[in-house]
């Protein structure tokens, strides 16, 4: 059987991509890892995934838009901040011609570490 997600770590990922996508996409790693410095990096669901005890983020990377997974919450924390990128529950879509909202991206990532945080502390 093919492997579905060939993809073992984030470099290699990013790798697969044009150069345009892969600027962006280290660029929303960056981010993600500057607002997290604690947390892990896998590959998760065959996308770069940033954990912390479960996981806190994804992002991925399609034809026009980099995809951003933080969860439900974050986004709905966030709606107003959101409203000029299409949003899903969980998910937020920036596309590759516009730059990312790097300040947005990086409020997000610590709202989803509070929370998790939080949960840990109800334990």
């Amino acid at each position: 059987m093919k492997d579905l997600h060939p993809y073992t770590d984030t470099d290699s990922y990013i790798a697969g991509f044009p150069e345009n996508t892969q600027r962006l996409l280290h660029e929303i790693r960056r981010t993600i890892r500057e607002a997290a410095p604690e947390a892990a990096e896998k590959i998760s669901y065959g996308i770069p995934t940033f954990t912390m005890g479960g996981n806190l983020v994804h992002f991925a990377a399609y034809d026009h838009h980099i995809g951003f997974y933080p969860g439900s919450s974050p986004v709905k924390a966030f709606e107003k901040e959101l409203a000029g990128y299409k949003t899903s529950r969980g998910t937020v879509q920036f596309p590759l011609d516009k730059p990312l909202p790097h300040e947005l991206i990086s409020k997000i990532v610590q709202h989803g570490i509070a929370e998790i945080k939080a949960k840990k502390k109800k334990k």
